[in-house]
């Protein structure tokens, strides 16, 4: 069956270039030129991604993306910028969104970069999702309280949300309590090997991480090890 992408973007020229090649790679795409039809287009049916420009006449990308992710909704999401500040950029990864890209972009990067999200995001014919391959139901780490299968934390007996990437790098870390773990290793498996972003992605996200876990107290906390990664620790009173 062919993927089903959803592109919410405001320019015509680039909505039909968008509409045209991807349809030319297989993809099923629908269109809507403005947020708020986009985000009702996003909730009525389900896609298996979302490419999303930011600066959308009505509701902006940003707040498009936020409220897909407050509704649970995990769908895979490219943002496309037409600024090159890096705030733009950290603030989406930050809501929840799976890759950037800065325009003007070449559509042959873009389609990689769809075709790398949608592999690393799609589990394979008879396989399971990656985070169903934990076999326990839920993981304790002092304080800390995991569940797997339905993605979600508590720390100390309050639940703390998280972005679908911050939850799978906290499972990550979790299951190697103390350990040193590279930013490589953390691309490559919450990612992706053939994920074409930089490393920046992933101290994002740890960033974000670090800030909610520590938010209420420190029995839980992510430490940076300069130049080499990062690692879970646990307070000893834990």
């Amino acid at each position: 069956m062919p993927h089903n992408i959803l592109v919410i973007e405001d320019e015509p020229t680039l909505s039909r270039l968008l509409t045209y090649n991807l349809s030319q790679e297989g993809y099923t795409v629908d269109t809507a030129d403005n947020g708020s039809d986009g985000l009702a287009a996003a909730t009525g049916r389900r896609y298996d991604l979302i490419v999303l420009d930011i600066m959308l006449p009505g509701l902006s990308g940003f707040e498009v993306l936020t409220k897909l992710r407050q509704q649970g909704d995990r769908t895979p999401i490219i943002i496309l910028t037409a600024r090159n500040a890096e705030n733009d950029v950290v603030q989406g990864l930050k809501l929840g969104a799976d890759d950037y890209m800065t325009k003007p972009f070449g559509v042959a990067e873009l389609l990689a970069r769809v075709s790398a999200v949608l592999r690393r995001t799609q589990p394979k014919d008879g396989e399971p999702a990656a985070v169903e391959t934990v076999q326990e139901k839920v993981i304790s780490v002092g304080d800390l309280r995991i569940y797997p299968e339905k993605y979600e934390v508590a720390l100390g007996g309050e639940s703390i949300v998280l972005r679908p990437k911050e939850f799978e790098v906290l499972l990550y870390l979790v299951q190697r309590p103390g350990m040193v773990v590279t930013r490589d290793d953390l691309m490559n498996v919450v990612w992706g090997f053939d994920y074409v972003g930089g490393q920046r992605t992933v101290d994002v996200h740890v960033s974000s991480l670090r800030k909610k876990l520590e938010m209420n107290q420190q029995s839980v906390q992510i430490d940076s090890i300069r130049g080499v990664g990062y690692k879970l620790v646990v307070s000893k009173k834990s």
